[in-house]
């Protein structure tokens, strides 16, 4: 009966990690966060978005707010520094997404610098994300 009751939450749990399918008529966003780091859908065009896993916009022209935490080194503060976790918020604004095609936000740091870069399916680069504020945690 356990076993039965475990196996049973571990299907929920992964149901829930599922992500919709995508509209044909929309742009699917997806986002790739690096391992030991987080990134979050927070907004589309400045109104709050319900999911944070992924962007699915109109086709045209749209600013994505995500939400981007990443810890700085101490090799990158100081020697004897320790870690640190920035939050920071970046907008990426592209202009001709197109209905039925899929685009990647990837983020990083340099430091203290946080970027997000915007991709469309050929992995071509076509938006760079400008950082709208960060803060240390």
């Amino acid at each position: 009966m356990r076993t039965l009751l475990v196996l049973g939450g571990m299907v929920l749990l992964t149901g829930c990690a599922v992500l919709p399918p995508a509209d044909p008529n929309q742009a699917w966003i997806d986002l790739a966060p690096n391992p030991d780091e987080s990134l979050h859908a927070l907004q589309v065009d400045d109104r709050d978005w319900a999911d944070k896993r992924y962007f699915e916009v109109q086709p045209g022209s749209h600013e994505l707010t995500v939400r981007y935490q990443f810890l700085v080194t101490p090799s990158n503060i100081g020697p004897s520094s320790e870690p640190l976790w920035r939050d920071c918020q970046l907008n990426v604004k592209f202009k001709d997404f197109s209905a039925g095609q899929r685009y990647q936000i990837e983020a990083g740091s340099i430091g203290f610098r946080p970027w997000a870069n915007l991709y469309d399916e050929q992995r071509n680069l076509v938006s760079k994300g400008l950082p709208a504020g960060c803060q240390r945690t």
